[in-house]
This record gives structure tokens, C-alpha cells and sequence, in this order.
């Protein structure tokens, strides 16, 4: 069976072969297991299976010398709800590598019969590190969830999102330098003539390439913000939309009524509190005190220009969970080709991150457009464009758990 991204299929065996399948290439990529809880985290050091730590105490898990994984799911403990199965580059940053420079790479799952399916991989870009797929229960049974989404941080911002603190690690010493051989500096004379000796000039230093101001995002791709000292800067997040063409004649009072798309997302602080920032109910939210999170205002026409707008507190970082952007239809007719929606989000020293509504032909009036999930201090941003039918339908998808109403702006 060939799995698409994001397809989910039942595992009827207990014991997996899991195997990242790649052309020859001089990256070395790493593989590693989480098996985290229901709240996406380790329960400690020894639920990260990797060529260090490569058995799990339980044996329900093992790393293989060939960066396999076997796992035995009649023996995973009872308080491990999910396993991650990742790749990385090692060393990615010092080497100048991203998996933008491999193509035909597949995650392949095997049974005792043979192989089970097969993931293609999409091309990636900027990417260091990548979670493969994910094995979680689902209602006593296991099942496989085809994830492929990039992380950029390589292997530490992979365990800081799965509850590892590697801020504190140090890599290995390097080895020493091996003894240079001793070089012959006398000369032989052959005449009195005393021969000159050229020194070639050192070549110039090597110029470092500037960061790209901009990242369009794929569905499902994942980018982490640059967190330059001890916070964030201020996250600003922005929608801007087009109209349709406005029509002439006697019916164009009735059929010239425009889209109003409100900006508006949800929020979850470490704390447990729970909340929408939208302008229904007028809930702008606030940015030097909780949830730290504001909205600007409430663009009804999609004629100003800047859009809407909300803003995140970046020093309060470390107290926000996750945060979910999303938009709503609240006048005119679902018609997500013509609005041509775009979210950009800008923070200090980070790219542009860029995504683009860019799946039409759905007539529900709800998008979720992207998630924040808090990663060590920082953000990293999901583009995920899904429609729902009304606001608590995606409540329930990503089981933020609020009680909606009906409001209305007057």
C-alpha cells in the first residue's frame, strides 16, 4: 500500500520493521523514536530511542545498527500513547545541508509477512530534521498516521518539542589532530645563486550566504522563529484577502455583497486557561497581559489595505502552549478561490513565513489556517488549511475543549 501525506491506516501486527529508505547520498541521517504521552511529551530520557539509548527497558523498541527500528507493540507500557519516528542530518548547520538535497527518500513499514506499506517523502527545503510518522492508539487499537512534516533545529529543536532538554548537552570532543609529518626545510645549494620563493597569498574567506527573507510553507511543514537572546520579538500575523469582481445591472444589489474573512485564533497557556481572540464578542484579547495575544481590529470590507492583524507578545513566550490561526466567512458566500487569502507571519530575525490559502472548492465557511506550538522558548509554525463547518467543529478537531455560541458583530 502506498500512503499519501496524512493518511491513516490500522496495524493488524504487533512486530514492525520501520525502515527510512533513501538514494546513495553523502548526508548522514540519524533516525530516532519518541514514545511520548497523551500530552505529546516523554515521560523522561529513556522513552528517546536512538543510536545512543538503543533498547527501550520495556524491549518494545529498538534501534539497529543499519537506523532501522523494530518494535514490538505487545510490549509498549501503558503510559506511551504515541510514537514519533524522526530523521535527521547530522551535523546539518556546520555542513551547510537541509533535505531539500534528497529526492525518492520513503518510509517503509514491515510485517512478518513483508512489507506493509510504503510512504513516498515530498521534496523538502529548508528542513534539518523530519518527523516520518507517527504510531499512536486509537480506542485499543494501534494505527499509523503518515505525518512527514519538516522541523528546522535538526536533532535538539526535534527533542526540546518532545519534552527532551538538550540546551545544557555538549557534543564530544573532537579528536586530536593526527601528528603532521616533519618537513625537509634545508635546502640543497647547487650554485651561489640564491633561488626566490614565491608564497601564494591566502584565499579569501569564504562568504556566508544570507538567510532567506522569505518561506512559502507547505501544508504540514513545520519552521521554527529564531529566538535571538533571552525572548521572542513581537509575532506579527496577518491576513489579506481579495474581493470579487463587483457586477453591474439591476440584481447587483443583491449579488454584490463581498466577503468578510475575520482573522481570529485560539489559544492555550501553560497555565490550563483556554481562549478565542476574534472580534465576535469583541474579545481583542490583550498583549502585556494574559493571553498576550491582541487583535488590531476588524477589516469588514477586505478594502483596507494592511488586512487584519494579530499580534503576539514575544516575552511571554514561555507561558503560551499553542496557538491556532484561523478565519471565518462572516458575510458572503464561501468562495475561497476568489478571496485569495494570505497569512504572513513576521518575527525579529526570523523569515517571512508565507502561507497561502490555496485549497479551494470547499463551500464551509471555517479555516483553520496555521499552528503555534510552543518549542523550547519559541514558536514553530504548521501550515495546516483545513475547513470546518462553524468554529466548534475545529474546536473539536484539535480538541481545544470551549463552549461556543451564536454571535453576531451588532
Amino acid at each position: 500500500m502506498e500512503l499519501g501525506k496524512g493518511q491513516k491506516i490500522p496495524l493488524n501486527e504487533n512486530f514492525l520493521t520501520i525502515k527510512f529508505q533513501r538514494p546513495d547520498s553523502a548526508l548522514e541521517i540519524d533516525t530516532a523514536a519518541f514514545l511520548t504521552q497523551s500530552n505529546g511529551k516523554v515521560a523522561g530520557d529513556e522513552d528517546f530511542i536512538f543510536y545512543g539509548n538503543a533498547r527501550h527497558n520495556s524491549g518494545a523498541v529498538t534501534h539497529k545498527d543499519d537506523d532501522s527500528i523494530e518494535i514490538d507493540l505487545s510490549r509498549i507500557p501503558r503510559h506511551v500513547e504515541k510514537i514519533s519516528l524522526t530523521a535527521t542530518i547530522y551535523d546539518a548547520d556546520k555542513r551547510r545541508q537541509n533535505f531539500s538535497m534528497i529526492r525518492g527518500a520513503a518510509l517503509k513499514i514491515f510485517g512478518a509477512r513483508g512489507e506493509l506499506a510504503t510512504f513516498p517523502l515530498e521534496s523538502f527545503s529548508v528542513e534539518t530534521a523530519i518527523v516520518l510518522g507517527e504510531i499512536y492508539r486509537y480506542k485499543g487499537a494501534w494505527k499509523f498516521n503518515a505525518t512527514g512534516a519538516g522541523f528546522s533545529g535538526g536533532l535538539a529543536a526535534l527533542c526540546n518539542n518532545f519534552g527532551i532538554d538538550v540546551k545544557d548537552a555538549q557534543p564530544p570532543a573532537p579528536p586530536p589532530e593526527p601528528e603532521r609529518p616533519k618537513i625537509n626545510m634545508r635546502r640543497e645549494r647547487t650554485s651561489t645563486r640564491r633561488e626566490k620563493i614565491t608564497i601564494p597569498p591566502p584565499p579569501p574567506p569564504r562568504e556566508e550566504p544570507p538567510p532567506p527573507k522569505k518561506v512559502e510553507l507547505r501544508k504540514g511543514q513545520k519552521v521554527n522563529l529564531v529566538k535571538k537572546g533571552s525572548s521572542l520579538g513581537e509575532i506579527v500575523i496577518n491576513l489579506n484577502w481579495s474581493q470579487p469582481p463587483q457586477k453591474s445591472g439591476f440584481f447587483s444589489r443583491f449579488t454584490n455583497r463581498g466577503i468578510d474573512l475575520d482573522l481570529a485564533c485560539l489559544f492555550e497557556l501553560k497555565n490550563g486557561n483556554i481562549g478565542a481572540v476574534q472580534a465576535l464578542g469583541n474579545h481583542f484579547g490583550a498583549l502585556d497581559y494574559e493571553p498576550y495575544i491582541s487583535l488590531d481590529g476588524d477589516d469588514r470590507t477586505g478594502a483596507v489595505a494592511s488586512g487584519e492583524t494579530i499580534r503576539v507578545n514575544g516575552k511571554f513566550a514561555d507561558k503560551i502552549r499553542r496557538i491556532l490561526i484561523y478565519t471565518f466567512i462572516y458575510q458572503g458566500a464561501a468562495n475561497w478561490e476568489e478571496a485569495k487569502g494570505v497569512v504572513t507571519v513576521n518575527c525579529p530575525g526570523s523569515p517571512e513565513l508565507i502561507v497561502r490559502m490555496d485549497e479551494y472548492g470547499s463551500k464551509k465557511h471555517t479555516c483553520a489556517i496555521a499552528l503555534l506550538e510552543n518549542v523550547g522558548g519559541t514558536f514553530s509554525v504548521e501550515k495546516v488549511v483545513e475547513f470546518f463547518d462553524d468554529s466548534e467543529q475545529m474546536d473539536r478537531a484539535f480538541d481545544w475543549g470551549l463552549r461556543w455560541t451564536v454571535g453576531r458583530k451588532d
